[in-house]
């Protein structure tokens, strides 16, 4: 009922090659408690994975080991939930005690001693170990389903989305709660009440090198805030680990999914398509569910479209691409609620089947001609909508509001002689020449799409019916498609007109 995707953080260089920074600093965690009773968490560590990988760990032991029955009320629920967040965070505070106290008794050496001297070198390399050893902190998204009923407990900037699917095919998508930084309204009116500017807080975007204002470990900010001047003014500590609980939300009778991701992984979507964005994952997923019959596979295909698509902007050299230079770790977690997998690689749910057409190339600076190859979806009529937006559930441009599904091309294998081709900017479909430009004496384009292969597979889905188009026997069939030059999206996608 779970599966996991996840991906390293990664920086690109000038030739568009990616490069890891850092080890993944995330962590999750998925069980089952008894009494049927779930839990599951997507934890986003920075300055390493220290804390999300305690968090993901004591938590468990602080939910699951009889915490939780079945005859809990929503607030022993709450109560639980809160108490359990604040258990994790001291019980991590005190396996570093040790090592906290050695770096302030060295602190205090250094104050009358040479730093220049031999032994003012070692305490400095001594005191270097030890900052890494107890610095870090993590953000957290957890769920736990219990009596068919979802809670959700936020600390940061991770989400969680709730996509519920309709007897009619419709999915309706709702994100439980807001995330904890330095733009949300209420963070900064609990932050001016304990005496910090909020006007500050929403200028400066960070808190000690983070946006979020809730927060596991990070001692610098939980022991050391009246050091830090944004801070210095607060009369309690301004950046805290207590959650914010969202629920009920009633489990019964729902078809659908829930999403738990990373922070890295929202990024990573809005600085590709654009702020308020990262929600459209929903339709990745959806697709994604219909094609493959193992979550792992179905969360791992979406958290590699994404990292695809980031790196696609980036390399366009398009106005986004200054925001798409690097991404953070990324995790994506989903739960279905009785939602169907497709079996051996059918779809079972309404995407589409997809078959392969084949697509002549030529690079608009090179003379060299190869073939792409690519995937003709043939959508039902079940759509996402997301409010008032209805959107292919193939879609992975911004929806429009009203647009009905439409038969899209989605690249599955590029080999083209050129680096330019992956670059998103529109190049697969550029002009191709006179020849491709002079219509016939019909006021035609002549036809240069081969759907021979589509055809062999549609005839063998649709052998007992009369089928699409001509028989394979017959030759190729001349249709001409024409590509709607505005709508090519990264991996050379773009709709059929």
């Amino acid at each position: 009922m779970c599966g996991i995707g996840t991906a390293t953080n990664c920086v690109y260089g000038s030739d568009g090659k990616g490069s890891q920074i850092h080890p993944n600093e995330d962590g999750h965690l998925r069980f089952r408690g008894e009494d049927g009773c779930f839990l599951y968490g997507v934890f986003n560590g920075y300055d390493g994975s220290r804390v999300a990988s305690f968090a993901s760990q004591c938590l468990t032991a602080e939910l699951l080991l009889g915490q939780l029955n079945s005859s809990h009320s929503d607030s022993d629920v709450r109560r639980i939930l809160t108490q359990a967040f604040d258990v994790v965070e001291k019980s991590y505070f005190e396996t570093i005690d040790d090592a906290l106290a050695e770096k302030a008794n060295l602190s205090n050496y250094l104050l009358p001693h040479n730093e220049l001297s031999s032994q003012g070198q070692k305490v400095q390399e001594r005191l270097k170990e030890l900052e890494l050893e107890v610095s870090g902190g993590a953000t957290a998204v957890v769920a736990l389903i219990l009596n068919d009923k979802l809670y959700i407990a936020s600390v940061g900037t991770n989400r969680a989305l709730l996509c519920k699917s309709s007897s009619d095919g419709q999915n309706q998508v709702l994100q439980i709660g807001r995330p904890h930084n330095t733009e949300n309204e209420e963070e900064l009116q609990r932050l001016a009440a304990l005496g910090v500017d909020s006007a500050r807080v929403r200028q400066a975007g960070l808190i000690s090198g983070q946006s979020s204002t809730r927060r596991l470990g990070d001692y610098r900010v939980k022991f050391n805030y009246n050091d830090i001047d944004l801070l210095s003014a607060a009369k309690g500590k301004p950046v805290i680990s207590e959650p914010e609980i969202h629920g009920v939300q009633s489990l019964e009778n729902v078809t659908g999914f829930l999403l738990l991701m990373s922070e890295g992984l929202i990024n990573a979507l809005e600085s590709a398509h654009g702020p308020e964005q990262a929600n459209q994952i929903v339709a990745m997923v959806a697709a994604e569910l219909a094609l493959q019959n193992s979550l792992e596979a179905v969360a791992q295909s979406v958290v590699e479209r994404i990292k695809r698509l980031h790196h696609d902007v980036y390399v366009s050299g398009r106005q986004r691409a200054t925001f798409c230079s690097r991404h953070e770790d990324m995790t994506l977690l989903i739960r279905t609620l009785d939602y169907p997998l497709a079996e051996g690689g059918t779809p079972t749910n309404p995407s589409g089947r997809i078959y392969p057409v084949s697509v002549p190339y030529s690079n608009s600076l090179s003379t060299s001609k190869t073939s792409v190859m690519l995937s003709l979806v043939m959508p039902s009529q079940n759509t996402l909508t997301n409010g008032t937006n209805t959107a292919s559930t193939l879609e992975e441009g911004t929806p429009t509001p009203g647009q009905s599904p439409t038969a899209t091309l989605q690249s599955t294998n590029t080999q083209t002689q050129s680096s330019s081709s992956s670059s998103g900017d529109g190049s697969l479909f550029r002009q191709r020449g006179s020849q491709a430009a002079q219509p016939d004496e019909t006021g035609r384009v002549p036809p240069y799409v081969d759907f021979t292969q589509f055809y062999r597979l549609w005839g063998s889905d649709h052998s007992e019916g009369g089928g699409l188009g001509p028989h394979p026997s017959e030759g190729n069939p001349t249709l001409t498609c024409c590509f709607s030059p505005g709508r090519i999206r990264g991996e050379h996608e773009t709709d059929l007109k």
